[in-house]
């Protein structure tokens, strides 16, 4: 691992043509294999957890599964729809709506209780998740028959319809973050090196890993189904990661380059950055990874796309870096050593003399004060930073956790406010629950009439819409049969959830008999969310058990002690819930509802804690390992254990705060989302990475180092210091000097 940045680095730096024109054709053949192979999407068994799921399969084994529904609602525009009209316009509905081939049947028209709406159910062909892809003839004709009567208001919505407001607004969320995030990115990049060729490469090559990416996300979905949020993950973390790495790898080399003062070739300088910063780009790269590999514990098709999307850039991102950018340095610093030549030519020819630049200081006089009370008190600086990151993490103790619904998407999406007049009009629509019972076919009329029974004694029950007799319907061969059950609820509230638990826990096993010997499951919307929520709350203690164990393991045996290994975990940690206090004070509250733009929940949603927590990790160790590197060269160079901490930590603050920025920039941008779930993940993100940049690894890492000096690095293995004129050592006039290695 030593030498092989290195190694790569140099083959770069002597075919630089070679290395360019390779990396874009891995590039364009990355994405044209994702093509050509296409995208495999998740499909509703891939979804299916716990009870719920149990009792979808067995619907689905009897035909019965959950089928794609639209409705139409017809009113007036003021007051109850004339009965004429509104009867005509849903025959004229009807009749097109079945002439379609995406649609299976049409319901009868229902009017609302109150007369002031008119109902028209469509069950569509297909899968559940393939509606959205074939509702939008659907659409067309509800417009058409809205068109054909202009005094009467006809709208559709449906969980078909909502999908694809949902995936739609998604994409404009994200063509909006990258409006946002790119033009801010490239300004802190044209800060850091006050040029727009230098900027312009870390976003060059962040965009084309995330090309590569997602061409391998598609390949990737053929063994892995994609449920429709990697692309998200790789967009969010491709510009993250690809313009840190970049960004670490051409400080150094520019570092290196005033170091130098123009006695070592761009080759040599880019072997120098390669044996460095390289090296810590690939360290850092495979903590990422291995830290994103535990969210497979979780067994989840979400987790599981999210953690593949990541592994996958990250890996790309860490490649291009050690490949294609040390060819690009070589090419730039030949470019500059030209420009210069030619400009110290016409200055020669004026007899005007060379001046030599002095060298810029590491760190500003922001950095400087940041930096100063850890080497001044360094006990203060521990207690008082420690404290504030537990005020800060205080209020995670309050944690809930909800499983997003379509109930939670925004009411900027057309189908979810014409789904809010609908439930207003037809409450009984808001929540179904699902009994499923599988049994033998010579028992299916007894099990008929006991979950008839079920129905009966579950509408008497204040919690559950009383809709008339219960139907139940029974597969053709008599093994399954269904009972569905409506609450007048939003699946989010109390009341559905405490309904569910009337059913499972005091209804069903009530009823005796029949259902007694027969395998019973409920599923449903409020099903669905709470087995899903549970079963993360039992996968998260095996999750951070063993992304634990690995960031401890990854961290000793990169520097060789024991005791920088802990110190990664509890500072980690310290981060991770620090974020997540943030998130849980801002988001579960109302009090920041109009500050940025979303309805709380009064909850966080299921599934971003334990992402959160894991990509947290992840990032961490990013800075972890480039700070903990600097300070580990500086010992192998002789200094003692308290000049190496001021040392590192002093080279690698304006770096790490300027990568801290770009990262900051492209969640942040997330924020402004309508999407709740991707707002309360962009801002966790962003406040987690400017605490960790800021406060753990400014204050409280160097506090600690300083306190521990020499006893933090006992078990530290020192590499061979290379001493002046040692033979092993190419010289400088050689081009290629051995880098000291980190």
């Amino acid at each position: 691992m030593r030498i092989r940045p290195v190694h790569m680095a140099r083959w770069s730096a002597r075919h630089p043509w070679r290395a360019i024109v390779g990396w874009f054709v891995f590039v364009l053949l990355c994405l044209g294999a994702g093509i050509a192979a296409g995208n495999n999407p998740a499909t509703t068994k891939d979804f299916w957890v716990g009870e719920a799921g149990h009792a979808e399969s067995m619907a689905t084994d009897g035909g019965l599964q959950r089928q794609p529904t639209e409705h139409v609602l017809i009113r007036a525009r003021s007051g109850p729809p004339d009965t004429e009209q509104a009867t005509a316009a849903a025959r004229e509905l009807t009749t097109r709506m079945a002439a379609l081939s995406e649609v299976e049947s049409v319901a009868p028209p229902v009017r609302s209780k109150d007369g002031t709406a008119l109902r028209v159910t469509m069950v569509m062909k297909g899968a559940e998740l393939d509606g959205k892809k074939n509702v939008v003839p659907l659409l067309g004709r509800t417009a058409e028959v809205a068109d054909a009567h202009p005094d009467l208001i006809v709208e559709e919505t449906g969980s078909p319809a909502i999908s694809k407001g949902v995936n739609d607004q998604r994409g404009d969320d994200l063509a909006l973050s990258e409006r946002l995030s790119l033009p801010v990115t490239l300004v802190i990049l044209l800060v850091v090196f006050g040029s727009v060729v230098m900027a312009g490469v870390p976003l060059l090559l962040a965009l084309s890993s995330i090309a590569a990416t997602m061409g391998l996300a598609m390949l990737a979905s053929h063994l892995m189904p994609d449920p429709g949020v990697g692309t998200n993950m790789i967009l969010l973390m491709g510009l993250a990661v690809g313009v840190d790495y970049t960004l670490f790898y051409l400080k150094r080399e520019r570092e290196e380059r005033s170091r130098a003062a123009g006695r070592l070739s761009p080759e040599a300088l880019v072997e120098l950055a390669a044996a460095t910063a390289g090296r810590a780009v690939v360290v850092s790269g495979l903590a990422v990874i291995v830290s994103t590999a535990t969210l497979y514990l979780a067994t989840d098709v979400i987790f599981s796309s999210l953690a593949t999307g990541t592994i996958l850039v990250v890996a790309v991102a860490v490649l291009s870096s050690l490949t294609v950018l040390p060819a690009l340095l070589v090419k730039l610093g030949h470019r500059a050593e030209r420009r210069a030549a030619r400009k110290a030519a016409r200055r020669a020819k004026r007899g005007v003399p060379v001046r030599t630049k002095a060298a810029k200081p590491e760190n500003g006089r922001i950095f400087g004060a940041l930096m100063r009370p850890a080497q001044r008190h360094p006990a203060i600086t521990l207690c008082v930073s420690v404290l504030v990151m537990l005020a800060v993490a205080a209020p995670a103790l309050g944690l809930r956790l909800i499983d997003p619904g379509k109930d939670t998407f925004s009411r900027s999406i057309p189908a979810m406010q014409v789904y809010d007049r609908l439930t207003a009009a037809y409450p009984e629509l808001l929540v179904k629950h699902e009994v499923v019972a599988r049994s033998t076919p010579d028992r299916a009329p007894e099990v008929r009439q006991a979950l008839t029974a079920l129905g009966r004694t579950a509408q008497a029950d204040p919690l559950f819409a009383r809709t008339g007799d219960p139907v139940v319907r029974t597969s053709a061969d008599g093994r399954i049969s269904v009972l569905e059950l409506a609450v007048p609820h939003p699946a989010p509230s109390d009341e559905a959830i405490a309904s569910l638990d009337h059913l499972r826990d005091r209804y069903i096993p009530a009823t005796g008999g029949a259902l007694r010997a027969t395998d019973v499951a409920v599923s449903g919307d409020v099903a669905r969310g709470q087995d899903y929520v549970h079963h993360e709350r039992g996968k998260l203690p095996l999750v951070i058990g063993f992304l634990l164990l690995l960031t401890f393991l990854t961290t000793a045996v990169v520097f060789r002690s024991t005791i920088v290994g802990l110190l990664g975990v509890v500072l980690n940690l310290l981060s991770a819930a620090a974020a997540l206090g943030a998130l849980v004070l801002v988001f579960q509250g109302t009090w920041a509802e109009g500050l940025l733009d979303f309805d709380s929940l009064g909850a966080i949603a299921s599934r971003v804690p334990l992402f959160l927590f894991v990509l947290l990790f992840g990032l961490s160790m990013d800075y972890q390992v480039f700070v903990v590197s600097r300070i580990k060269e500086a010992m192998d160079h002789g200094m003692t254990a308290r000049e190496a901490v001021v040392d590192g930590i002093a080279r690698s603050a304006k770096v790490v705060t300027s990568a801290a920025l770009v990262m900051v920039t492209i969640f942040a941008a997330f924020v402004f989302l309508h999407l709740t779930e991707m707002k309360q993940m962009g801002f966790c993100l962003a406040v987690a990475v400017l605490l960790d940049a800021v406060v753990i690894r400014m204050m409280i890492l160097p506090s600690v180092l300083l306190l521990l000096g020499e006893r933090a690095w006992r078990p530290l293995r020192r590499s061979r210091r290379t001493e002046p004129g040692d033979p092993s050592v190419p010289s400088a006039q050689a081009g290629r000097p051995l880098p000291h290695v980190v």
